[in-house]
Order: structure tokens, then sequence, then C-alpha cells
């Protein structure tokens, strides 16, 4: 046996003759033209090295368009051999593709010397690839991405909430795809897969290389379907940036956060002057003093401070012997910033506290968690009594308030429970006794005050309206808000307009359609 062998050897070789090492070198050439024209994406001119070269340009061509490499490179790789009347080159083939990373596989070429004394690459579906056979090509497929859920275990419809996934790489790049993207896609770098697929019907046949991490968990969160529809439908046909959140006051649990337009999550992590729903604080803060909500509370057209001229909204008054209860049901700003000499420079901000503001709140996204800081003049105090100055807030904190009043107690909201690691502790509860008041004030914010919108709402809607000043134009420009709870369920909302007018009669309507929506 081992003498045949030799035998067969030696034929080969005389084959050959004496410049075989030439015609090695020659073949050699010729199969590197083509590996480079590949290379390069010429799949015209690499194909034109080949027997038959419009086979080879269509798979050279279908196999780029699918994988869209960033980069390829592709040589020789180790000596060629002889078989028979051809030479066997070897080569590998390394691409970097978007999605799935470093990818490399190894081939060979057979090369045949043609009648006019040329060689030519000897084309066939599984030199482009071993694994394929013809009629195959290679493709991407998407790593099955695992879903973010709802409150009932349905793929969740909100999309300034779940953000957007590059159709290029298929990685998250914002909103909770882009937060919990290793979750989701079960991590280790890769979102997409190469395969062997069926070039007419487009089916994968067979996955190429190991599949990187493990497999994706779904991205559970609180968001109610039904509370999260009724927000967007509310915010349909507002012609200004606007949010909407809702809270489940017994457990913190958001219900919904719906924007308009869509792209940033304004209503989690946006920063705004909070205006006169920050007065739900003041009155707090107020009520803690020791002043009740039957308290005559003088309600000016105009309140100065150092020069300063503060005034109500449309310089409205309140008659003689109008109460606390009534200056905070319309608003008057000239009551509460006569009112701050009741309290220290500090006494807000710790109020604040209590209603979780100005801690870090672990919600499982990104959000803002509100601003108080201590006033550094008279001016500032003035100005942070009705929620403007340096006070900011995002609409998520003002539902807050609102379900603090409600519920008793700052219970943090919570987005993505099994995220969160440790929950805000508001540092002192609110007194029982200024609890009980403030949703007596701000029922009637609804029932004899600027809450007017809500009266005809079922539900038993608490709120408190606010108007708040931002930029140097004169006259202002203002945001609209309004927030609240039901009386007669586990609901707490925000609602803002940006550059939307007044808190009652612009951001009013769209509260009781959200309410309305409800059922």
């Amino acid at each position: 046996m081992v003498a045949i062998v030799a035998g067969a050897g030696y034929w080969a070789y005389n084959a050959w003759g004496d410049d075989g090492d030439a015609e090695m070198a020659a073949a050699t050439d010729r199969v590197e033209e083509f590996l480079a024209a590949w290379e390069a994406g010429k799949a015209d001119e690499a194909a034109s090295h080949t027997d038959t070269p419009d086979a080879a340009e269509s798979l050279i061509n279908s196999v780029l368009t699918n994988l869209k490499p960033a980069a390829t490179g592709i040589a020789v790789d180790g000596d060629a051999e002889r078989v028979g009347e051809e030479v066997k080159v070897p080569f590998r083939v390394e691409m970097r593709i978007p999605g799935v990373g470093e990818y490399a596989w190894k081939s060979s070429a057979m090369v045949l010397k043609k009648k006019d004394e040329e060689w030519e690459v000897e084309f066939t579906t599984p030199m482009i690839h071993p694994e394929m056979k013809h009629g195959q090509t290679l493709a991407l497929q998407s790593r099955e991405r695992a879903k973010i859920l709802d409150s009932t275990g349905a793929e969740l419809q909100a999309s300034s909430l779940t953000g957007a996934v590059d159709p290029e790489s298929g990685k998250g790049v914002s909103g909770l795809q882009g937060r919990y993207d290793e979750q989701l896609t079960g991590g280790g770098g890769g979102t997409k897969s190469v395969v062997v697929a069926d070039r007419d019907s487009g089916r994968a046949v067979k996955r190429l290389g190991e599949e990187k991490g493990r497999r994706g968990e779904p991205v559970e969160t609180t968001i109610d379907p039904d509370v999260q529809v009724a927000a967007a439908e509310a915010l349909e046909g507002v012609d200004k940036n606007a949010a909407i959140v809702a809270i489940a006051p017994s457990s913190g649990r958001i219900l919904a956060a719906a924007n308009v337009p869509g792209g940033m999550n304004r209503a989690l992590a946006g920063r705004y002057a909070p205006g006169s729903t920050f007065k739900v604080v003041t009155t707090a803060a107020l009520l803690k003093t020791g002043m009740r909500p039957e308290d005559v509370a003088d309600c000016p057209k105009f309140a100065h401070v150092n020069g300063q001229r503060f005034e109500n909204q449309d310089q409205f008054t309140l008659p003689e012997g109008s109460s606390f209860k009534n200056s905070f049901a319309e608003s008057c700003n000239t009551f509460f910033i006569n009112a701050r000499e009741e309290m220290s420079d500090s006494t807000l901000r710790d109020t604040a506290r209590s209603f979780g503001i100005g801690g870090v709140w672990d919600v499982g996204d990104v959000t803002f968690d509100g601003a108080v800081p201590v006033p550094e003049n008279e001016n500032e105090k003035a100005a942070s009594m009705i929620g403007q100055a340096r006070v900011e807030a995002s609409p998520l904190v003002m539902a807050s308030v609102a379900a603090t009043v409600k519920g008793g107690e700052f219970r943090q909201p919570v987005l993505v429970p099994d995220a969160v690691k440790e929950k805000h502790e508001a540092p002192e509860a609110l007194d029982p006794a200024v609890v009980s008041e403030l949703r007596m004030m701000m029922r009637a914010t609804v029932t004899e005050g600027a809450g007017a919108e809500l009266r005809n709402v079922p539900g038993q809607p608490h709120a408190k309206t606010g108007t708040a000043e931002f930029g140097n134009e004169d006259p202002p420009r203002t945001h609209a808000w309004m927030i609240g709870f039901q009386g007669d369920s586990d609901l707490a909302w925000a609602v803002l307009l940006e550059d939307g007018g007044s808190g009652g009669t612009d951001a009013g309507p769209v509260a009781a359609k959200f309410l309305r929506n409800l059922g």
C-alpha cells in the first residue's frame, strides 16, 4: 500500500514537470487576484477570474449585500497543493459585521488551467463558504430580542418609554431598549447571527458559529395598558410638547407615562418650574406652622419684595375676608408670597423632602427627581413659594406629590420593579392632620376654584392648577400644569403642556379628557 501511494506521488510530480513551482505560483496569483477583488467588494471583477462569472458575481453580491461588512480581509492562508491537474489554494475570510462583531471562516479554491494557458478559479457555492450548498447564501438573522412588557404581561405599547433599537446593529439606543439592552439580548455583544439561507425563500437553514451570550429576558414594567391608552389618547391633537403621568398612590407603581411628540421622555425626566402646583408643598409647610384652611388670607393684586412686583394671573384679587382655602383653590400668588414670613429659609426644602423631592429615586429608568434649594435671598424665597426661582420638578415628581396627599405618605414611584435595588424613603412623614386638610383643599380647587374643568368628571377628582413662567420674554411665556388624584380610586396624575398657557384653562381640559377616557 505504501509503495502504491508513493508511486502515485512520483507520477503527479513528473506530470507537472520541472516548472511545477512556477505553475503553482501562477495558480496562486490568480486566486489572490480573485480574493483581492472580493475583499474590495468588486463582485464583477472577482467573478471575471472564475469559470462561471455570472453565477460567481450573483453569489458574491448576495453575500456582501446581506452581511454588509464594515471591514473585510480575505487572503491566501497556507500553501497551495496539487490535486490532479488542478491546484487547491486555501484562504481565510475575516469580516467585521455590525450586530455580529468579528466573524471568520476558512475555505479553499480550486484552480484549473484553461486551453489558452491561463488559470481560472473553479467557482462553486461551497467555495464561498464550505457550509453552503447550491442555491444558498449567507445572511444575517437577528437574535430574538426579549420584549418589554406592561403590567398584564403583554408587549408594552408606549414608544416614548420603550425607546428605539438601531436597525443596523440591532442594539437598543434609547429608552428602556437602551437601558436594558443586555438583559433583552442576553448580552455577549452580538445582536445578530450569520446564517446559511435559502436564496429563493430567504429562510434560514443553518446558524453558523456559536451564539454569544445567554437568551434575552423580558423587562417587566408597571404600566397599566388601559391607563396608558387613556393618557395617550388625551394628548392626541395637542400641538405642544406635553406629558401625562399616572401613579397608584398605594404602591407608587407608575401606571402611565405618555409624551407628545415622542423622543424625549419628558414625563419622567423633564425639568420644569412646577409653578402653582408646588403650592401643595408650600401649603403643607404653612399648615405645619399652625395656619388653618379657614384662616383669613388676603389676596391683593400685587405683592412687593425688595422692589420686585409679583402678581396673580391676570392680576385677579379675592374678596376681603377670603380664607387660606380660597387662596389655595383660586391659586392666589400674592397670598403665598406674603406668607413667606411664616417660615424659615429652609422650611420649603425640608417640607419638600417629606414628598420625596430632592432624594435620588431608584425607579428603573432615568428620572429627574426634583430640586428645592434653600433660597439665597428674600426675592428667591418669595418666588419659591409659588414654584418658581430654582424650584424644579418633572411631571413624575408632581404626580407623586398628588399621590403622597392621596396615600398619606410618600411612596417612591417605580416603573421596573425587578431593577429597583433600594427605594428612596422620605426622612420625615407628613402629619395626618396636614394630609387631611390638603385633601380637602385640593377637592375645593375642583368644586369652587381654578380646577373647574374637572367639576363634572366622575371619580371625585382632587386637583391643583399651575401656570409656571419661564424665559425672559415680557410678558413671560408659561407652562400649563394640572395635578391631582381621584377620590374613589387608586390613581394620581400630572398633566404638563410646555409653553402651553394656563393650568386651569389649557391643562385642565386635557386632564378632564384623560380621566373621562378611563371610563
